[in-house]
């Protein structure tokens, strides 16, 4: 099954084009986008050695030291109090993929070989999270290289489902966007499963068995690049957390309300005509369901007072809309990082967006968004 070789695997970011919080929601679809910055992962043999044996040893370019770690009934278990912290502090994404593939293997009569993950981001600046779905690409990277090395061969709604189940452990209210744009890659519309169903559905029947197993709630398709526009990323200097903001919101009284549904049916619209939008390659029309995006979002943060548009992030998205384009926050907000969506051919209005940003103090990140036919490798 393995020997001395070497796998690696990568998975592209992500931004959220529109859909962002409804999503959440099962069944309910969000547009999002890879970009043309990944995460790899490469799996080899454990070197072994410096004391107590690890059946798997972790080496991230975020986490200097990395971890060690022994398999156990109950999954992986850090061999030391510094392995233990160095996990908590950036690992756990990495650490159940390898469980979630471990435990397909054990479900088929098979033992996993002890193995060292090497693991680089392009993903960051400085150390810092720009907000492109880091943790959801080195989720798919992960079970992508771990499986290979493994010799377990994965279609692409098997590597997302295995990344989801990976992910769904840690949080459930995870919609998996991320995941699924880093599996498929360009542009996909995408609609999240029922994870409680699906975390039901492995611990009664098995992981095996739930890769076979229609998933309540799920869908994806791809959708054609924008036709005639361009797409700026700007990054606000300030890293946020999305579970952190998506868990707020599901604890507030929102939850459930009228205003809750009036606003998932408006997200759903949005997303529905900016997809028609795309199919057509009618760019007016997509820079006016993105505006309406962001109102939607500035509405909701009124209402629930979650801190999604940061003063910086509202100056980004306002210097896209003084210029003639749309800009919104890509993502749950709080931080992170914004799209602008302009014409293509007005260079222009390019030129004084950047300019715009940079008074605001709003950083341009040299992004570009894969086309439909890119896909995490």
């Amino acid at each position: 099954m393995t020997g001395t070789r070497t796998v690696t695997r990568h998975a592209p970011g992500k931004l959220f084009i529109v859909g962002e919080y409804a999503v959440v929601q099962p069944g309910h679809p969000a547009i999002l986008a890879a970009v043309d910055r990944q995460v790899g992962v490469t799996v080899s043999a454990a070197h072994g050695g410096g004391g107590r044996v690890a059946d798997v040893e972790i080496d991230s370019d975020l986490c200097p030291g990395g971890a060690r770690l022994r398999r156990g009934d109950g999954g992986l278990a850090a061999l030391g109090a510094d392995d233990e912290q160095r996990v908590r502090d950036g690992l756990t994404h990495v650490v159940s993929a390898i469980e979630v593939v471990d435990a397909l293997l054990a479900e088929q009569g098979l033992s996993a070989p002890p193995v060292r993950l090497s693991i680089s981001s392009g993903l960051h600046h400085e150390g810092t999270k720009l907000g492109l779905g880091s943790s959801g690409a080195v989720t798919v990277a992960s079970v992508s290289a771990v499986a290979a090395y493994y010799g377990v061969e994965l279609s692409h709604e098997e590597r997302f489902r295995l990344a989801m189940l990976a992910t769904a452990r840690l949080d459930a209210r995870s919609s998996g966007g991320d995941l699924a744009a880093s599996v498929w890659g360009g542009w996909i519309e995408y609609h999240a499963p029922d994870r409680a169903a699906v975390l039901d559905l492995v611990q009664r029947r098995g992981i095996e068995q739930s890769l076979r197993t229609p998933w309540p709630g799920f869908g994806l398709r791809r959708l054609p690049s924008p036709a005639g526009l361009a797409v700026e990323v700007g990054w606000t200097g300030r890293p946020a957390s999305t579970a952190s903001l998506v868990g707020t919101l599901g604890r507030r009284a929102w939850q459930g309300s009228a205003s809750q549904r009036s606003f998932v049916e408006r997200s759903d619209t949005c997303v529905r005509a900016s997809v028609d939008a795309l199919e057509r390659g009618d760019g007016p029309e997509l820079l006016r369901q993105v505006r309406g995006a962001r109102r939607m979002l500035a509405e909701l943060d009124e209402e629930v007072r979650l801190g999604i548009f940061t003063t910086t992030l509202t100056a980004l998205c306002d210097a896209a809309e003084t210029v003639g384009g749309a800009g919104k926050p890509s993502g749950a907000g709080g931080g992170d990082c914004g799209i602008a969506l302009l014409d293509a051919t007005e260079e222009e209005q390019i030129s004084q967006l950047r300019k715009g940003w940079a008074a605001a103090g709003v950083l341009p990140v040299p992004i570009h968004l894969q086309s439909t036919k890119g896909s995490a490798a």
